[in-house]
């Protein structure tokens, strides 16, 4: 949900989301409203995007789009069980349709449920099931049975079973249907399985434009992920530049990717690098490998790492992985105070608006020269605050940021060691440190998750004015007096005073022993110990009498880290009740009619004992509900016991209130794989190999052309001694496969053989090859094989699917 620009027609968002979803999400849809202050919101208009329409466009969707009426017979959502059986004998044919379940449907009534049945319909033919009253999970099992005339048989025509909300006033509400061909049936006598309810199709043009438009740029990626031991030979090649490289200058991996990485790719590419290493316990070696390259092609230290390189974005990256948290502790307090006062702060003459000012004194009308004097007062103290915060913090810092910047450190002093250039080594880490971290944090701290909001107009102009001293920080006052703000003079000498104690943070900064970076977990972005998320939420009070709902949500303050979700009354109350993330094995929403309450959500654990526990929380708003749903599926991601369905209900009276069963297995699917995309997401190797190998597709001809192009004279030679090699190692690969096949499955096998060939004709071509082209042979190769791979899995998928049916 973005914010509400109030009393606007043609509002502003500049609001950006990532979503993380699973393969079978159909639609996006954006809906605009009129938020009221008393009763409930209205609908303006909305715009649905199908996923097709997103992923047709290879750069994402970029443009304006009219709103259109909601339509509640559009307004679908949810699956159907059915199974549905062709009976033919000597004396009658019939259709027998067994409508089992549905799940997820549309609430349709003011209490958020609805009172669903189903309807078969075949020509002139058609069956109802029983109406089962307040739920979206209904249970009908039962059996309708169509008789049809033999000539009604033909494959043209189709089953269409209806799903409709029974309404005891006024015509019944359309809840979504099932359409089913007659050829599917003769093809596939017997269909069970799990449908997708389609809208019943009124789809209705744009109302050219006079609901107005939406301006959206939406951008889909979607992967085939492979078993990990398709990734392995490509993670190889990866690690192998940064552990073992023979000279800093000769081609690797690394840097053919770095060839082929496009400008708007750059930052993704990185980021995916950044998480990758961290994975390998290598993120240390990986970044000193690109500065070495980068410090050693700098000849002038003012350009150094002025770029937006792959090293300047790795990190960048880097830092917003490792340190985001760092950040919020530093930052967070000062943040939110300038937001809590949201004073009137202006140094350039040209922007004074004395209108928008509070007077300052009684004598009358404020002058510029008090606005200014009053403004250069708060932006000193503001300053002051955050430096102060700053260079307190290196205890604070991750240690294998530190551990980084040290290296930094060392590579630009060896290529930088004239007295002249003594600051250049203290520039190239708070390049980084001030200008490409704390400086944007201050800017923009939406962005950062320092603020749930942006700024207004008034406190966007001090945080600009915040950054742009602290960037004079960064850049140790070198630079004071030569721009073109010198209205920004009354700042100076508080710049020019913490040079000193900037330089004395960043020695005391890098003042640290590698060895104490090997001791951080390799699959953790974070320590276990530091709180991923925090703040006050409500909790149900489970235990005891059933309380009226809105007495039954107790205030507690609650924290996450990697470990425990643990709560207490306070933030500074000394007893906490935990449970451990290893419990943890769904983290769900709840349907507003359970407690009569909005933005509830259930955390299941299940004990040694095997007995599943739910603790019911509230949030205040639906935007923290989706932060912490996001935040608490993250951290529990590699749980071994997570649930694959569940209750969105609560359990009273000997059933659930959601689809009315005593059983405690679910009625709905869980959503583990749904979570908001930021720095917090957990590292995933096979899925950050599969972005690299995208990138690598996209650049393999130029690769090929640039690294394995040879004369016409030389084809011959080499034809001949790959020949010879060949016929020499063909024996001993025979009897290796041989052996592979009595021991790996199929898929393994497969990567053997293509592994054979990439080694074969690596050390075929070595000594005719110029320096790097050996790499790049088994780049290309590993490339080749992986298109291969995805090339079989969508063929087995093609020949397995049925279109029609999704997963149980």
């Amino acid at each position: 949900r973005t914010a509400t620009v109030w009393k606007n027609l043609n509002p502003f968002w500049g609001e950006e989301y990532t979503l993380h979803l699973p393969m079978g999400f159909h639609s996006l849809s954006f809906h605009v409203m009129d938020e009221d202050t008393i009763g409930h919101d209205d609908v303006i208009g909305k715009i649905t995007l199908s996923k097709d329409a997103i992923g047709s466009q290879a750069k994402g969707l970029d443009s304006w789009v009219n709103l259109t009426r909601v339509d509640p017979d559009e307004e679908v959502q949810g699956e159907i069980h059915l199974s549905l059986e062709l009976l033919k004998d000597t004396e009658k044919i019939s259709l027998r349709c067994q409508v089992i379940e549905a799940r997820d449907l549309a609430p349709r009534d003011i209490s958020g449920t609805s009172d669903p049945f189903a309807r078969v319909i075949f020509n002139n033919h058609s069956a109802e099931t029983s109406i089962i009253k307040k739920t979206r999970f209904p249970h009908w099992g039962e059996t309708l049975e169509l008789e049809l005339d033999p000539e009604e048989l033909s494959e043209e025509g189709a089953v269409t079973v209806e799903v409709w909300d029974w309404d005891m006033v006024g015509k019944n509400d359309f809840l979504g249907k099932v359409e089913i061909s007659s050829a599917c049936l003769h093809k596939t006598p017997l269909l069970e399985g799990w449908f997708r309810l389609l809208p019943l199709g009124n789809n209705e043009v744009d109302a050219g434009g006079k609901l107005g438009a939406l301006r959206l740029k939406v951008r889909l990626v979607e992967d085939r992920i492979l078993p990990s031991v398709y990734y392995q030979p490509l993670i190889h090649l990866l690690v192998e530049s940064v552990i073992s490289p023979t000279e800093v200058e000769d081609s690797s991996a690394l840097t053919m990717l770095e060839e082929v990485t496009t400008v708007e790719s750059r930052q993704d590419v990185a980021m995916t690098l950044v998480k990758i290493y961290l994975g390998q316990g290598l993120v240390v070696p990986f970044l000193d490998y690109l500065n070495t390259r980068e410090v050693n092609h700098t000849t002038d230290p003012n350009t150094l790492f002025r770029s937006n390189s792959l090293s300047s974005k790795a990190m960048e990256q880097f830092m917003k992985a490792v340190g985001m948290l760092y950040l919020h502790e530093v930052l967070k307090p000062i943040i939110n105070r300038i937001f809590d006062e949201k004073k009137y702060i202006e140094l350039d003459p040209c922007k004074i608006d004395l209108n928008r000012t509070r007077r300052i004194s009684f004598k009358g009308a404020v002058s510029e020269a008090e606005v200014r004097d009053s403004s250069v007062e708060m932006l000193q103290s503001y300053l002051t605050s955050i430096i102060e915060s700053i260079v307190g913090s290196v205890d604070q810092c991750p240690p294998v940021m530190r551990v980084a910047f040290k290296q930094l450190h060392k590579r630009v002093e060896e290529q930088f060691a004239e007295p002249e250039n003594e600051d250049v080594k203290y520039l190239a880490i708070s390049g980084f440190f001030f200008l490409r971290f704390f400086a944007p944090a201050i800017l923009t701290p939406k962005l950062f998750q320092l603020r749930d909001q942006h700024a207004d107009t008034r406190t966007s102009r001090t945080l600009l004015l915040l950054a742009k001293a602290l960037q004079s920080v960064g850049n140790l006052g070198l630079q004071l007096g030569h721009g073109k703000e010198q209205w920004m003079a009354p700042l100076h000498p508080i710049i020019l005073r913490s040079v000193a104690s900037v330089k004395d943070f960043l020695d005391k900064l890098i003042d640290i022993d590698h060895d104490i970076v090997s001791e951080v977990p390799q699959r953790a972005v974070f320590m276990p110990s530091v709180t991923v998320k925090e703040g006050y939420l409500h909790k149900h009070k489970a235990e005891g009498p059933q309380l009226l709902s809105r007495f039954a949500f107790k205030k507690r303050y609650f924290w996450l880290t990697s470990e425990t979700l643990s709560y207490a009354k306070t933030p500074d109350w000394q007893v906490r009740s935990s449970i451990p993330i290893q419990c943890v094995c769904a983290v769900e929403r709840v349907d507003e009619n359970a407690f009569q309450q909005q933005n509830v959500m259930q955390v299941i654990t299940q004990d040694n004992d095997g007995q599943l526990h739910t603790m019911y929380i509230q949030c205040k708003n639906v935007n923290e509900l989706n932060q912490w749903l996001s935040a608490i599926r993250k951290v529990s991601i590699y749980n071994e016991r997570m649930l694959p369905s569940f209750h969105p209900g609560a359990h009273r009276s000997g059933k659930w209130t959601c689809c009315l069963q005593a059983d405690r297995s679910g009625c709905s699917r869980t959503h583990s794989a749904v979570t908001l995309g930021d720095w917090s997401d957990p590292l995933d190797p096979d899925v950050e190999t599969q972005t690299i190998y995208k990138q690598l597709l996209q650049g393999r001809d130029k690769l090929r052309k640039k690294h394995l192009e040879v004369p016409d004279a030389d084809q011959t030679s080499i034809s001949k001694e790959k020949s010879i090699n060949s016929d020499v190692h063909a024996g001993v690969w025979l009897q290796l496969l041989k052996f592979l096949s009595s021991c790996f499955c199929s898929h393994v096998l497969t990567m053997c053989t293509h592994t054979s060939r990439l080694l074969d004709g690596a050390e075929c071509n070595v000594q005719l090859m110029k320096p790097g082209q050996s790499v790049a042979a088994r780049l290309l190769a590993v490339i080749e094989d992986l298109e291969q791979a995805h090339a079989t899995f969508q063929r087995r998928e093609k020949e397995d699917g049925t279109g029609v049916i999704l997963n149980p």
